[in-house]
């Protein structure tokens, strides 16, 4: 009887590890959350020690497909508004199409944050396959590259057509300013009576 109340406390002791360990790494997530910079640079980083991987042993091809064709989705969820006016008839906020729509702000189906976190935890899991020779499928790359490439442009023409179409930028730059008529209070001001 021991033996099974000590594999109980041992487990019990690990999932209180666990969770000790998620919610400090949650902790330091969230303060990384306000340095939006300083998180793509270092995704930049990661990114760019992949390549070399890559590079330096000169296989996991398929890896880097795979990471392509996830992080193109994640780019096209990115850009993406969260209504899409196409799809979806809804009562709430639509893309201002006309000059006296109202601003509405562009919101993403995926935001900035998760934006990066995915894609850190991608380029992460993908550096770590490169460890392990299952996962170097021998494949010619120039045809997998030249795929990728043709997927990537017809998809972003796809996306930006649907940016034309339905008149939105995916980037804030402000509230959009129409150049429609003056108004006639200031040209009235002048000739103001004492």
């Amino acid at each position: 009887m021991e033996g099974v109340g000590g594999s109980n406390s041992a487990s019990a002791a690990t999932l209180d590890q666990w969770r000790q360990f998620s919610r400090l790494f949650q902790f330091y997530l969230d303060k990384t959350t306000p340095h939006a910079v300083y998180r793509w640079i270092a995704t930049a980083v990661l990114a760019v020690v992949y390549a070399l991987r890559v590079y330096y042993v000169q296989g996991f091809y398929i890896i880097s497909y795979g990471l392509g064709i996830y992080l193109l989705n994640l780019l096209i969820g990115f850009l993406s508004p969260l209504v899409d006016p196409e799809l979806e008839s809804s009562d709430g906020p639509l893309l201002p199409t006309k000059e006296s729509d109202d601003f509405k702000p562009f919101i993403r189906r995926l935001p900035e944050f998760k934006f990066w976190y995915a894609i850190t935890k991608a380029f992460i899991i993908s550096f770590l396959m490169t460890f392990f020779s299952m996962f170097d499928v021998p494949v010619f790359w120039p045809i997998l590259l030249c795929y990728w490439l043709v997927l990537f442009t017809l998809t972003m023409k796809r996306q930006i057509m649907h940016m034309i179409k339905y008149k939105y930028i995916p980037f804030s730059i402000g509230k959009q300013k129409y150049g429609g008529r003056k108004s006639s209070g200031s040209s009235s001001s002048g000739s103001r009576a004492d």
